[in-house]
């Protein structure tokens, strides 16, 4: 009998393994076929709760996990790409989505499931064109996740003359708490939903288990998704933060809703199995189906109602600068072109701020090695190129209009503003990735390098901050100030890479730190160039190279 236990563990755990490294090789297959366009859905389709829902529904289907598609969410959430109500939608969506893999395992392949493996496995090493790879690598984990199933449901089989499993099953019947409790304890575990309905489609296939106990696991695994998008929300902004709780409320709220009606939905979907013909595992895959869709359906116009209550319980006002333009009013741009400009100056100090603040969190990350800091500013950097795609696209539809000589002056500064702006995140972005190379190679800066590094941050983010606070209100003296700032960063670059090439000779400094050094200091140097490119908007004129 030790022999047949172990048997039943090894093919399950190996089973499961395969059946998740299916499921996440299937995903990253179609997501890399949709590239960026997974992100422009969530950021393009979620401009009411109803669009938010299908492109939730969308997303999850191609990256095949429920959970990733909430995670996704909450980082745009995060990031300023969403709103809290957008997020909603979305989030609702990801579950309607992920019912497909279930429908998915009802077709029954599992006979297929090594040609479907082989097919994919030639497509991977006999091919180079990458499309053709990324299909490859979806096709074998379509291949990898019926094999796993068919091993998974090998190793359950035999648990059906074990008393002790007989009696349990029995149990959570009779226990329809115990059921909800043990599907959402499970996909907390293995971290999959699709995992836990797969488990549930073979055993109730077996006939191990009846569909009074089978539908409270089903309503437990929904629970559990929830735990994976609240670790994600931890640091994360409080708009973040509600986004996750609002996934954790729906799930339960829909959870209750379905305990409270398990027997005559249960019989429902016996009946929808008779009538249709159904075989066991497509029986599950209806009855996760019709959960997660009258879910949806019932809290939708719950949406507003929700969104006040997770405010009330997560509290605050957030931090997050919003991407979305607050001030750039299309009807400006006939109406009142001058107008529209000064809207449009308001948003490109926004997106200054935005600089600044990245700036901020590479120097904070140069200093404390902590990805937080990294994420934080690659974050921003996302922002600030979404911000320029709004506002170059506003200022492109202004310009049609008859501007007369003045607002042309300033619809051009504005203009190269937002083109300086954007690079300088393009430019601390790639200070975070020196860090980040010196960081997985071991680099070690010597004291004295830090110490330069960290003063011309502080004069290079000084210099970035007066540059914005003029194009705020049109000062003068802060813009003469930015000029003095840039030309004292100019020369510190200067003298710290004479002394980095003094610590070199004497090999006091690595050839490997050096080039670290020497590339922050070239890309705070850039930054502060662009910080006089937009004092000298303010000043209008250039100020020659001998002053500045």
């Amino acid at each position: 009998m030790e022999l047949d236990i172990m048997t039943i563990i090894f093919e399950f755990l190996g089973g499961l393994g395969i059946f998740l490294l299916g499921i996440k090789s299937m995903g990253e297959g179609l997501q890399k076929s949709a590239g960026d366009r997974l992100k422009d859905i969530l950021d393009k389709f979620t401009s009411n709760p109803f669009l938010g829902v299908l492109a939730g529904m969308v997303v999850t289907i191609l990256i095949q996990s429920s959970s990733g598609t909430t995670v996704l969410t909450v980082g745009l959430v995060n990031a300023g790409f969403m709103t809290l109500k957008q997020s909603i939608g979305v989030i609702m969506g990801a579950n309607v989505g992920t019912t497909v893999t279930a429908f998915i395992i009802g077709i029954k392949l599992e006979d297929y499931a090594l040609p479907i493996l082989a097919v994919g496995a030639l497509m991977l090493f006999f091919f180079k064109n990458q499309r053709i790879l990324n299909i490859g690598q979806a096709i074998f984990g379509f291949g990898a996740l019926f094999f796993g199933l068919k091993l998974m449901g090998d190793g359950l089989a035999p648990l059906q003359d074990l008393q002790a499993f007989h009696e349990l099953m029995i149990e959570m019947s009779d226990n329809s708490i115990l059921g909800l409790i043990i599907g959402a304890v499970f996909t907390f575990i293995v971290q999959s939903s699709s995992a836990t309905i797969g488990i549930l489609q073979s055993l109730f296939g077996q006939g191990a288990i009846e569909l009074d106990g089978a539908l409270p696991v089903l309503f437990g695994n929904n629970i559990g998704t929830t735990i994976t998008t609240a670790i994600a929300a931890i640091g994360a902004s409080i708009a973040a933060r509600r986004a996750a709780l609002t996934h954790v409320i729906f799930n339960l709220i829909a959870a209750i809703l379905a305990m409270l009606v398990l027997i005559p939905y249960t019989t429902l979907v016996a009946n929808i199995q008779n009538v249709l013909g159904l075989n066991a595992e497509m029986t599950i895959a209806f009855a996760h189906g019709i959960y997660n869709f009258a879910s949806v359906i019932l809290m939708f116009p719950f949406i507003g109602t929700l969104a006040m209550v997770v405010t009330k319980l997560v509290p605050g006002e957030d931090s997050t600068l919003t991407v979305q333009p607050t001030h750039l009013d299309p009807i400006f741009i006939q109406r009142s072109p001058s107008v529209a400009l000064e809207q449009v100056k308001e948003e490109v100090v926004r997106m200054g701020e935005c600089a600044i603040k990245g700036l901020e969190e590479s120097c904070l990350f140069l200093n404390s090695h902590d990805t937080k800091h990294a994420n934080n500013s690659l974050q921003l950097e996302n922002t600030l190129n979404k911000m320029d795609q709004e506002i170059t696209a506003y200022l492109i539809d202004l310009a049609a209009t008859q501007l007369s000589d003045a607002d042309s002056e300033k619809h051009s500064a504005l203009l190269d503003s937002v083109r300086d702006i954007e690079r300088v995140g393009d430019h601390f972005e790639n200070i975070i990735e020196l860090i980040q190379f010196k960081i997985s190679n071991k680099t070690v800066l010597t004291d004295q390098a830090k110490e330069d590094l960290n003063e011309i941050f502080e004069l290079t983010n000084k210099t970035l901050k007066e540059a914005i606070q003029s194009l705020t209100n049109r000062n003068r003296e802060k813009a003469l100030k930015v000029v003095k700032y840039e030309n004292k960063i100019d020369q510190m670059e200067k003298t710290f890479r004479k002394k980095h090439i003094i610590r070199l000779n004497k090999g006091i400094c690595s050839p490997s730190a050096g080039i670290v050094y020497v590339d922050i200091l070239s890309n705070l140097e850039r930054i502060g160039d662009h910080a006089l490119n937009i004092a000298e908007e303010v000043i209008g004129e250039k100020i020659p190279e001998t002053i500045h």
